[in-house]
């Protein structure tokens, strides 16, 4: 029989171990995000896999807020964040940086995100967009890749902190290989 683990055994990080460590080469963009608990989940999953950054952007609400902590439990103190107003100048940005800007949405020619392979050595920027109106078409259109998740049901959307649970594990994997 298995026996649960307790938190003890899970042998986590410190705070300072964490920011001590190598990151996944990803940056995560939140663009006009409404849901703090939505905002929180997604500190959590980039506290899990080792992002490099979150970048907060528009209406999206920044740290410390209690609704923001009630999910992402602690995980704020952890990862890199800055807020920036403007998604788009944000993008512009960091593609002068060489950061390969990747909107998840669903649009013409996008990428499955099984189809979608990143190059070792690269920095991506996975942009996830407001819970009802997606990402910003100026963001799509300024992203080097589109991808899309494949869904095979009745609806035609995750939750934002679904969608970033599975972008980030897929390109992980990917990028751990």
């Amino acid at each position: 029989m298995n026996r649960k683990l307790k938190n003890s055994e899970l042998n986590r990080k410190s705070v300072p171990e964490f920011k001590a460590s190598e990151k996944t080469p990803l940056i995560i963009v939140l663009d006009n995000i409404r849901s703090l608990n939505n905002i929180g989940s997604v500190f959590r999953t980039a506290d899990a896999f080792l992002v490099k950054k979150i970048y907060l952007c528009g209406i999206t609400a920044q740290p410390p807020h209690r609704e923001i902590q009630k999910t992402a439990l602690g995980a704020t103190d952890a990862v890199s964040w800055e807020y920036v107003e403007d998604t788009v100048t944000l993008s512009r940005k960091l593609k002068q940086d060489d950061i390969h800007l990747c909107a998840i949405e669903q649009a013409e020619d996008a990428v499955m995100l099984h189809d979608f392979t990143p190059e070792k050595g690269k920095t991506y920027a996975i942009i996830f967009g407001n819970e009802v109106k997606g990402v910003q078409q100026e963001v799509v259109s300024e992203s080097d890749t589109v991808i899309e998740i494949p869904q095979f049901g009745t609806k035609h959307s995750l939750n934002i902190s679904v969608s970033c649970g599975v972008v980030v594990w897929d390109l992980f994997s990917k990028m751990s290989v």
